[in-house]
């Protein structure tokens, strides 16, 4: 079987579960790699056959979606014609985790796919929502990655489609430790922003990984790294809590090894406010922004206990199955009237 894995590089979390996943699926077929983005800042190992810059997402060092140069980068022509070349038609199957021009492609093409991943889980009204919900992020989140099947990942099981994160091996294989430090993950904020934040405890060590550090280097109780998949996981597993964004894979695995959380949504990212708001539910301290209250709630926060860990219902190997099984029973199925037009249910 040939299988195209369409994987939205946008961010870690997406690469991260595409390492993970990619033995299992080779069990299956051959695979070749989708990217699109390039907000990533870890190195790919993966067997990309077709790239593309995609939708990347910028931000001001506050921490805030920088929406004009989003809107800059983006360019529609190109993303039509991308999606007319992709040939998914070539593919036994086609999984998707949360990609645009892939989803366009099996639409023009009429080509089944399944989606896969986090942003899969929010085809439900059951997963978790701020109190105040955004139309356009609803509508990015439902349709940006469209398929005629889902299998989503999220912290608890909300409906059906539903299940348990993936979780890197290297994790599942380790034994937590408490070292002490505090692993800090923000690449949506400055260094500086962030020097000066945790400078203001110097008891306590904090392990800073940022894409805008380039060779390692300390200042006062900030040791600062650049992003690497392993030095970043050696840094959680040995951690006495993280602080992170309000994505998903960081803090799933920060909860799954039973280590306190922080998490600090993107302003302006509503899945990450979705995220937030499943977290806060959990117990889980939701911190809107760094400013002149931060010192008191890091302070507040660090003086807590974790949460209860996160279990695992199934495996990696049994999600991938999951999904393979699916995503052929969706390719046999399909026909032209199982396309739904892309205003349905708003």
């Amino acid at each position: 079987m040939k299988i195209l894995y369409a994987v939205q590089a946008t961010g870690n979390g997406h690469i991260a579960r595409a390492i993970e996943i990619l033995p299992y699926l080779r069990k299956y077929g051959a695979v070749d790699i989708f990217l699109s983005g390039s907000n990533s800042h870890l190195q790919v190992d993966l067997p990309v056959q077709f790239r593309s810059r995609g939708l990347s997402l910028f931000y001001s060092p506050q921490g805030k979606l920088d929406y004009w140069k989003i809107g800059k980068e983006i360019q529609l022509a190109t993303t039509v014609k991308e999606a007319m070349e992709l040939p998914v038609q070539n593919y036994d199957l086609v999984i998707n985790d949360f990609e645009s021009i892939t989803s366009l492609a099996c639409r023009l093409k009429k080509k089944a796919s399944i989606g896969f991943g986090h942003q899969a889980s929010f085809q439900s009204n059951l997963t978790p929502r701020p109190n105040k919900k955004d139309l356009m992020g609803e509508m990015i989140l439902k349709y940006y990655g469209w398929a005629q099947q889902y299998v989503g990942l999220h912290f608890e099981s909300y409906d059906d489609h539903i299940f348990n994160p993936i979780i890197k091996e290297r994790i599942l294989q380790a034994t937590p430790k408490n070292k002490g430090h505090i692993t800090v993950y923000l690449p949506h904020y400055g260094i500086d922003v962030l020097q000066h934040e945790f400078s203001l405890y110097p008891d306590v060590q904090f392990q800073i990984f940022s894409p805008h550090v380039k060779q390692p280097f300390s200042v006062s109780n900030c040791q600062l790294y650049p992003v690497t998949n392993d030095a970043f996981t050696d840094s959680m597993i040995s951690s006495a809590g993280v602080i992170t964004g309000a994505g998903f894979e960081t803090p799933s695995e920060a909860i799954y090894m039973g280590k306190k959380l922080m998490v600090l949504p993107i302003r302006g990212q509503y899945e990450q406010l979705c995220n937030a708001a499943a977290l806060e539910k959990k117990g889980i301290a939701v911190v809107a922004k760094i400013n002149q209250q931060f010192y008191y709630q890091l302070g507040q926060w660090l003086n807590t206990k974790p949460t209860e860990a996160l279990s695992l219902s199934h495996s990696t190997d049994q999600l991938v199955r999951m999904v393979v099984e699916k995503g052929v029973a969706a390719n046999n199925k399909y026909c032209d009237s199982s396309l739904t037009p892309l205003t349905a249910g708003i």
